[in-house]
């Protein structure tokens, strides 16, 4: 049942206050896009739109005007949090995944309408299970409230004024978010570059303990701090155990792969469960607890994760190079395999196209420059303070980015409840605008009826 609407507001059903111009869609596909484009100057495009947004560029169009698209399959039409519909302007082509809705003149305006859009709740109109769909009969029955144009363009301005500066709040917490990024890469380089320790040592010089000379010791271009040395990674690092879980078939196991791994948090947080007759073929490492996995597809993406004791002896993906240390801490290795210096090396050497990728004897031939035992547990502890605190920002950042979009969503509904601006009683009424135009469509009705009949 609808809510009871200020004076001079109507509901009515969104096909009486827009033109739907689903008829004039023509969809095209990636091929035949790319096709049409090729060796066509920047300036004879124009942009290609589909359920959600822009998805490539198209050297025609279909539409020159301002319009509404949306989604009508394939939008996220059960998450609040995200836009369901969009406004385009100028010239422009729709594929057959958005509805295109013109607000008709003197009765709505397309943004009012858009934001609208983007609020309403479309349980009970959309169907499927996994990708949902918007119909053209189920769209046209939107009810929706609609309040006289004048009012509508004072809503508009008011939302826009609002979400103005809501976005600029937003923007000022995703770059801290970004400044958290670079303290955090900078909290490695100066670990690893014995920065964050080097007070530590100047109070300790007599008690540290060269780090130990059995090490093949590797010369690079910087100076070391003292007690420190430089090897090869494979020096500090134990081989693993290969397995085959399809020897134990009834057994069952824990199979860590790539998709396992949330590569923002570098923790396993989606690993499968597997019989051994049903091992994938790529389940062949036995890892332990305290092991590092470390992604060799796709470096930059930085999958990796240390193995916590719930995952030991369980089994890991042959697409990771399995980092099991000797003689060093754990920890301050997976903080080291993190920074810059020894990725990027590793993001320039990958092989392929479609799964870029470097070998395990690329990770193990890099050189890294190792302090003494107790001074990579005390890099440890000052890197997790650290980053404890980045944490903690972080997560305030996260917590006001999310009330963020619950505040977006109280400006649209105070909006469209008639609370967000005052009412003119001045305005001519909604359902007079209406009437008018129900009036306009039955006397063109009539009019082609009287000529069918001459």
């Amino acid at each position: 049942m609808n809510r009871e609407l200020p004076k001079g507001w109507v509901w009515t059903n969104l096909e009486n206050c827009v033109d739907i111009l689903d008829s004039q869609r023509k969809p095209i596909n990636a091929e035949e896009r790319q096709e049409r484009i090729q060796n066509k100057k920047e300036s004879d495009l124009y942009p290609y739109y589909g359920a959600t947004g822009q998805i490539g560029w198209i050297d025609g169009h279909i539409f020159d005007e301002e319009l509404i698209l949306l989604g009508e399959d394939g939008a996220p039409f059960l998450d609040f949090s995200k836009d369901k519909a969009y406004l385009i302007k100028g010239k422009t082509w729709v594929n057959n995944h958005a509805h295109v809705l013109r607000a008709i003149e003197n009765i709505a305006n397309n943004l009012y309408i858009c934001h609208y859009l983007n609020i309403f709740d479309y349980r009970n109109f959309i169907t499927g299970t996994t990708r949902y769909k918007l119909n053209q009969s189920q769209m046209r029955k939107i009810n929706i409230p609609l309040p006289p144009l004048a009012e509508q363009q004072r809503i508009v301005n008011k939302i826009e004024e609002l979400f103005t500066n809501l976005d600029k709040g937003v923007e000022s917490l995703n770059q801290a978010k970004s400044k958290l990024k670079i303290y955090r890469q900078a909290i490695l380089k100066y670990a690893m570059e014995g920065k964050l320790t080097e007070k530590w040592r100047e109070e300790n010089k007599d008690k540290i303990k060269q780090t130990s000379n059995s090490l093949e010791n590797i010369n690079i271009k910087r100076e070391l701090p003292y007690g420190w040395t430089s090897t090869y990674l494979k020096n500090i690092i134990l081989e693993i155990k290969k397995i085959n879980p399809k020897e134990k078939p009834d057994h069952v196991f824990i199979y860590i792969d790539i998709a396992s791994i949330d590569n923002k948090k570098q923790i396993i947080t989606r690993p499968k469960t597997y019989l051994g007759k049903n091992a994938p073929a790529r389940a062949r490492q036995l890892i332990k607890e305290g092991d590092i996995l470390f992604s060799t597809v796709r470096t930059y993406l930085r999958n990796m994760a240390i193995v916590t004791k719930e995952y030991d002896n369980q089994v890991a993906s042959t697409g990771f190079c399995v980092l099991r240390s000797s003689n060093v801490n754990y920890k301050w290795l997976f903080y080291l395999i993190q920074t810059d210096f020894f990725l990027n090396p590793l993001n320039e050497i990958q092989r392929g196209t479609n799964y870029p990728a470097v070998r395990n004897s690329d990770i193990l031939s890099q050189i890294v420059p190792i302090p003494p035992l107790e001074e990579q547990h005390i890099i440890v502890e000052r890197i997790e303070k650290l980053f404890s605190l980045a944490d903690y920002i972080e997560d305030t950042v996260d917590s006001k980015l999310e009330e963020s979009k619950v505040l977006r969503q109280s400006i649209l509904k105070k909006a469209f409840e008639g609370k967000l601006v005052p009412q003119d009683p001045n305005d001519e009424p909604a359902e007079i605008l209406l009437e008018k135009i129900k009036m306009e469509k039955s006397n063109k009705g009539k009019t082609i009826q009287e000529k069918l009949v001459q």
